[in-house]
């Protein structure tokens, strides 16, 4: 790895990918996409992210895996109670930071079937908050956690 992991950072507390921590354990971290330049984010996208370093999901213990696992779940059942979507993706990526996170994101109801599932959360219609509005969405979503 060359230079600081963001993620790591961002566990932390510092660095450009800070949104507000909805849920941890000793294996995991759940977090909500931070709030732009603009002074909005799209509510209801959210980070499953490992609390150890570990470049993949392949890197993941069994444990870690797990947790990560049951961790995303009870997120996704936590977006659909709360937000209502149409439907809760998930996404495993990692190429652009080489630490384990999971993306989890509402999409919508009535969002376009043009609006491709990668792209449903920059829809302009998906429902956009603030600082305050992911302050509370994030404790609602954590009681769905712990």
């Amino acid at each position: 790895m060359t230079g600081e992991c963001l993620i790591c950072a961002k566990h932390r507390g510092e660095g450009p990918l800070v949104g507000h921590r909805v849920w941890a354990d000793e294996h995991v971290i759940v977090s909500h996409r931070p709030v732009g330049n603009d002074g909005t984010t799209v509510l209801g996208y959210l980070f499953v992210e490992s609390r150890r370093h570990a470049p993949s999901l392949d890197a993941l213990t069994e444990v870690e895996a797990v947790a990560i696992a049951r961790a995303a779940w009870r997120a996704a059942r936590g977006l659909r109670a709360e937000l209502g979507p149409e439907f809760v993706f998930s996404a495993i990526v990692g190429r652009s930071v080489a630490h384990f996170h999971q993306h989890l994101f509402a999409r919508y109801q009535n969002t376009p079937e043009q609006c491709s599932w990668m792209d449903s959360a920059a829809w302009p219609g998906s429902k956009r908050g603030g600082l305050d509005e992911v302050a509370d969405l994030s404790a609602r979503l954590a009681l769905h956690l712990g």
